[in-house]
């Protein structure tokens, strides 16, 4: 079967379908799930048969920095929707930052779109962005398509998207009241005991001291009760600390419709192994201590921390600091948007999650916080052949020439991960397999309708 064909099943050994993994031949028309048979069942016609492959929804990763326009050097919509493919992410999600414009006006997404198009070779969605004085573009946002807002309660890190106030928050959330759209937050605050950066700045320790806990508890108090306040949808982007989350449970028991991300990065990399000068390791709110990832874990298994993503944050070379190897220098950001799924698995499988667990966490809850989850994020009759064909069992290591994002660098580089993705499907198309892809992009922009 060519890449970028359209397949009209698949035959798996191992099909997962809620929580059980057996053999199903899945049919696609148009692009959707057609039916899910099993194969005595199946009439014949031709067939994708993967063998005993993993079959299950496609990667739904709603945290992704794609930078384009304006940073292309960064990253852009070809190479990430490449790697996107490549790690069996079916759907991105695209941050309104570090793009030049940032996505905060109508007129802003426009040209974001243009720039997109002809690009993506999965399907990708788009983030607005809150800032100071833009809640009158809130609601014509809404209407053109965009999944929600995000925000920041600290520095961003980029100049045109400064981060906003309490008023500024008060402003946004009247305007968001009944529209069903959700507004995401980067939960750092600053406090004032985080002023001094004493310390070598080449030590990972001396910027883990500047952004310590409690700018995350700090800001989540605030966030928890605009939200009950408000009754609008909240969404804590990159948990890192374990600390706020008898806060996020309290703020739900009473009612508050907030739910929390964590990231790859601070269920896969602790503070004790980072070297001196590896700014590569560099993200914020930081990777914390080993004991802080185990509670993340259990919170996770608890169902108190809803889904994982990628936070794919890329940058040039240059920007990470590498020759002096200042953290307190360097971007923060890590790449890691094609090695989501092995990079959870990995370290998943060792701790009892189940396959379903994968797709619940990495799919489902992420489809449904886009409000995507009425055509991805499951395995379904009527839901888009969105699929991820993979080797649970296999290891492979992370080499530099199979990165697919534009900047290869990434703190993963040289380990070993368990889940090699062998093809991904989207919408009945296959767009990648075993290394290749389809020639052309074939992936659509996909708008909201609230």
């Amino acid at each position: 079967m060519e890449l970028g064909s359209s397949v009209g099943a698949v035959r798996s050994k191992r099909v997962l379908l809620g929580d059980q993994v057996r053999p199903a031949v899945i049919v696609i028309k148009d692009g959707k799930i057609h039916q899910i048979l099993s194969d005595s069942d199946f009439p014949g016609g031709e067939v994708l048969d993967v063998g005993d492959s993993v079959v299950m929804p496609g990667i739904v990763d709603c945290h992704v920095h794609v930078n384009e326009p304006g940073r292309v050097s960064w990253e852009g919509f070809w190479t990430a929707t490449r790697a996107a493919a490549a790690g069996g992410v079916t759907t991105i999600v695209d941050m309104p930052l570090n793009s030049l414009p940032p996505t905060t006006t109508v007129g802003n997404f426009h040209e974001k779109r243009l720039e997109a198009a002809g690009k993506c070779f999965v399907d990708t969605a788009f983030w607005g962005g809150v800032i100071p004085g833009n809640q009158l573009e809130l609601r014509p946002m809404i209407q053109a398509g965009v999944a929600g807002f995000k925000c920041f309660l600290i520095h961003s890190g980029v100049e045109e998207f400064p981060h906003v106030t309490e008023r500024d928050l008060h402003a946004a959330m009247a305007q968001l009241q009944g529209t069903g759209s959700v507004l995401l937050f980067h939960a750092e605050v600053d406090v004032q005991q985080t002023t001094q950066e004493d310390g070598d700045p080449r030590q990972y320790s001396t910027f883990l001291q500047s952004r310590p806990d409690v700018m995350e508890m700090e800001a989540i108090r605030t966030i928890t009760a605009l939200c009950l306040q408000y009754q609008v949808r909240c969404h804590i982007v990159h948990l890192s600390s374990a600390k706020p989350l008898e806060l996020i449970q309290e703020a739900r028991q009473a009612g508050a419709p907030l739910t929390v991300e964590t990231t790859h990065h601070y269920l896969s990399l602790c503070a004790e192994n980072i070297p001196a000068g590896a700014t590569q390791f560099k993200c914020c709110p930081p990777i914390r201590g080993s004991v802080n990832q185990e509670q993340l874990w259990s919170a996770l298994k608890a169902g108190q921390i809803d889904m994982v993503v990628s936070d794919h944050s890329p940058c040039t070379p240059d920007l990470k600091k590498l020759v002096t190897g200042d953290f307190t220098e360097a971007w923060g950001g890590i790449s890691s948007l094609q090695f989501g799924l092995p990079l959870f698995w990995s370290s998943a499988s060792k701790r009892g999650f189940q396959l379903s667990d994968v797709t619940r966490l990495l799919s489902l809850q992420t489809a449904r916080l886009s409000r995507l989850d009425d055509r991805k994020g499951s395995l379904a009759p009527g839901y888009d052949a969105d699929l991820v064909v993979w080797d649970p069992e296999k290891e492979f290591e992370i080499k530099e020439a199979s990165i697919h994002h534009k900047n290869k660098l990434t703190p993963y580089l040289g380990l070993t991960l368990r889940g090699v993705v062998c093809a991904t499907i989207v919408r009945g198309q296959l767009v990648y397999r075993e290394g290749s892809f389809c020639p052309e992009p074939l992936g659509t922009h996909l708008l909201i309708q609230l």
